[in-house]
Parts: C-alpha cells; sequence; structure tokens
C-alpha cells in the first residue's frame, strides 16, 4: 500500500512507521522534526510546512494513497486543511484523536466506543472532540473516508509514563525515586489505568490501514492490562532497584496549587478509573493482541533512558514544588496533630 503519514516520528507514530517499513509498505512523511535521522531505509520524507496549504499541494503534487494518516491536527482548523488537499485523493484518511475525549467521570468505568465524548476540563481534548465532529459530518455528507483513533495513555523507550511531572517530562520524578526522595501520587492511588506500549498500538492501527471496516468508525487501542496508580509506581520503582516512597496527594489540591494543567490531565483524565474494552478493534482486527505487560515495558524504558543522557532533563522549578507540597502536607497533619494533642 501506499501510505502518508502527517507526523510519523512522534511516540505512537514512530512505532507504526517502523512496523509498516518492515513490511515493506511504500510510506512517505510529511514531517519537519528532529528524528528523520532514526527512520527505517526506504521511508521517505516530505519536507514541507503542513500548514503552508499551497506549498503542501505543491509538494503533493499529483500524489495519491491508500491511506493518509494525521498524528498532529490537533484544531479543527487543521482538520478542514486536511479535507481541502486530501479530498479525492485517499481511499482512507485516519485521524489521531485521544481517550481523553471520552466524558469522565464516566458512568461505567468500562469505555469502549460508544462512551459519550464530552471534557468540561481540558481544552486539548474538546479541541479533539470537534476535530472528530468535522471529519465524520462530513464524512456522512461528503463520503470523505475518515477512521477515528482514539489512544490513551502510550509510551514508548524515550520516557517514562507518569501521572504527576513537571514541564520537562518524567525524569525529575525518576531521579527523586533514586534518591530516595518521596514522590506525589494522585488520589489515592487505587484507581485504574491502562499504559500501552506503542508497539503493541502500532499492530492495532497497522491492522486498520486499509481495513474496510475501519472506514467511517472510530476505534480505541490500548492494552487489556489494568493497573492501579500504586501499581504503576511501583512497577518504576522496582525497575529501578529503589524504594517507593509514595504521598498521595487528591487531584483538585494539586491543580489548585500550581500551574501545571492538572486540570485537565488530571481530573479530565488520569483522576478517574478507565478499563478499555477492545472488542471493536478485535473484530475489525483479529490478529491483534497487546503483549508488552507495563512491568516489563517500563523496565525497557528505564534502562534506555538510564543509558542516554540526552533524556535527562532536570526540572528544578517541579522538584522545588514537590518539595513544597509535600511539606505543606506535612505540615498540616502535625497542625491537626497538635490541636488533637493539645
Amino acid at each position: 500500500m501506499k501510505i502518508l503519514f502527517i507526523g510519523g516520528t512522534g511516540t505512537i507514530s514512530m512505532a507504526i512507521t517502523r512496523l509498516l517499513a518492515d513490511r515493506g509498505e511504500e510510506l512517505y512523511l510529511l514531517n519537519r522534526g528532529s528524528r528523520t535521522g532514526e527512520l527505517p531505509r526506504g521511508v521517505k520524507v516530505i519536507n514541507v510546512d503542513v500548514n503552508d496549504e499551497e506549498n503542501l499541494k505543491a509538494a503533493l503534487g499529483d500524489m495519491t494513497f491508500d491511506s493518509v494518516c494525521d498524528f498532529i491536527g490537533f484544531v479543527p482548523q487543521q482538520l478542514e486543511r486536511d479535507v481541502r488537499v486530501f479530498k479525492g485523493r485517499t481511499k482512507q484518511f485516519m485521524y489521531i484523536s485521544s481517550a481523553s475525549a471520552y466524558n469522565k467521570p464516566v458512568r461505567s468505568y468500562v469505555i469502549n466506543e460508544g462512551t459519550s465524548l464530552a471534557n468540561p476540563y481540558w481544552e486539548y481534548s474538546r479541541n479533539k472532540i470537534a476535530c472528530e465532529e468535522l471529519l465524520m459530518k462530513d464524512y456522512r455528507e461528503n463520503g470523505f473516508p475518515v477512521t477515528i483513533i482514539r489512544p490513551s495513555h502510550t509510551y514508548d523507550e524515550r520516557s517514562v509514563p507518569l501521572g504527576v511531572h513537571g514541564k520537562n517530562g518524567s525524569w525529575q520524578v525518576i531521579k527523586r525515586m533514586t534518591e530516595g526522595k518521596p514522590v506525589i501520587i494522585h488520589g489515592d492511588g487505587s484507581s485504574l489505568w491502562t499504559m500501552t506500549h506503542n508497539s503493541d498500538f502500532a499492530k492495532g492501527f497497522c491492522g486498520l490501514i486499509g481495513n474496510p471496516h475501519a472506514i467511517g468508525e472510530a476505534f480505541q487501542i490500548t492494552n487489556d492490562e489494568t493497573l492501579t496508580w500504586d501499581q504503576i509506581y511501583q512497577c518504576i520503582a522496582n525497575a529501578l532497584g529503589v524504594e517507593l516512597k509514595a504521598v498521595h496527594v487528591s487531584s483538585e489540591f494539586l491543580a489548585s496549587v500550581s500551574d501545571y494543567d492538572f486540570t485537565g490531565s488530571l481530573i479530565g483524565d488520569k483522576a478517574c478509573s478507565v478499563v478499555f474494552d477492545n472488542s471493536k478493534l478485535k473484530r475489525a482486527v483479529p490478529e491483534f493482541k497487546a503483549t508488552v505487560h507495563f512491568e516489563q515495558g517500563v523496565k525497557n524504558t528505564i534502562d534506555y533512558v538510564l543509558s542516554h543522557p540526552e533524556l535527562q532533563i532536570e526540572d528544578k522549578e517541579f522538584d522545588d514544588w514537590c518539595d513544597r507540597v509535600i511539606a505543606a502536607l506535612e505540615n498540616a497533619k502535625a497542625a491537626i496533630n497538635t490541636i488533637d494533642n493539645g
């Protein structure tokens, strides 16, 4: 098949790029990113600013595709451009949305593609919903051949997936663990979550490329393994060979005492227990099975990060913030105990 990716070198898309290259597919990337040097042999890069519509059309010429996949569309204006550019050029248009678009807290913690979409807490998710609605409207009215994909928390070898971290990513939390310092876990650590390795995501995604059952449909792609947040952090500590010193803090409190986007990322997403039902995906792609358990996947990630100093980006601001939050809670407990014992 002849396939075009808008993006193609991110956390999710790089694994798909590698898998399609291994399968010998004819793959093109519209990409101006920094990871093109890591691309497999045979993948062709079209270096153009996708936001410059006229130059984009000129770069594509009269090319047509079996499938076009947009990994970096975040607002409706970008998808309106995609529809203008690719209508009549592709047999399938795949859009990467987000499972954070599901209405949370959900009425049933088991989520499938029929779960309602709404997120009053996170603009990112509301924009994804608007993009989905735009594309599905064009499918219904004009036959634009769209497939919606909703990933949840997907990780690769370059960054350890966490619930609470700063603007520079997860390394500072890992550093705190190795230094024997306490780390913050949102809530009481017992809410349910799912972590999906990007290599597993790629298997489900590639099974939907060119799949006639995928046109006009939405699919979520996640691991079937469900873990509590305490279990997630314990797996990370085990991989590091250190004791987990957890401090549980309510998501509402975290959102109220920082300028980090915990209102969206926690209250609108990770603070809610979720279990994903992948039955629809398995009906469309019977061979799909996620095989990377988090305990092994995160160990591989930590080994990779520890051996690549360029990924160890420190964040003193976040480190100091964690210390202040933990100290404030300890002081509050001490003050209450003093009153009670007085």
